[in-house]
């Protein structure tokens, strides 16, 4: 198979989760396949180089996952200068997720919720988290702890805050 149908093939099984994932980040549909497409840009601009990894596709993730970072922070901070307002909640990315857990996972810093979206949502280990959010494992599961620990008192409900 060719570098330009790996890619396209990567592109295909991985752009929607990848939206998926982001969308939970910055909590808006558009600007989540905004920023997913951002990172399949770079992706492409880099493919000589990364289609050579393991995995090409956690390193896309990883980028994506930092635009939107970036971008929330960027949002907030433009939002409490211009209007000191909260943002408003979006849609429910999935049917199956109550509009109690998203609008909990919602009052998380977005840092928290990245690990929470990396854990709950996509069901990866702490080590890979930390690998994505380019972090020590310690730093992932320490994020871990203290979203689990905010949601536990949103969702008035006890957790169990050892993270594996």
């Amino acid at each position: 198979m060719d570098r330009e149908s790996e890619f396209r093939d990567l592109f295909a099984d991985h752009y929607m989760p990848v939206v998926g994932t982001v969308f939970m980040i910055v909590q808006d549909h558009a600007r989540a396949e905004e920023l997913t497409q951002d990172a399949f840009v770079q992706l492409l601009r880099h493919w000589r180089r990364v289609s050579g990894y393991e995995q090409p596709d956690a390193w896309v993730r990883r980028v994506a996952i930092r635009l939107a970072l970036r971008s929330t922070r960027r949002e907030q901070k433009l939002r409490v200068a211009i209007q000191g307002t909260v943002p408003r909640p979006s849609e429910l990315p999935d049917a199956a997720v109550s509009m109690e857990v998203l609008a909990a996972v919602r009052e998380l810093s977005a840092k928290e919720r990245a690990v929470v979206v990396l854990f709950y949502f996509e069901d990866r280990p702490v080590a890979e988290i930390a690998q994505i959010l380019e972090c020590s494992e310690s730093a992932a599961a320490m994020r871990l702890q203290r979203a689990r620990e905010r949601l536990a008192v949103a969702l008035s409900e006890e957790v169990d805050i050892h993270v594996d």
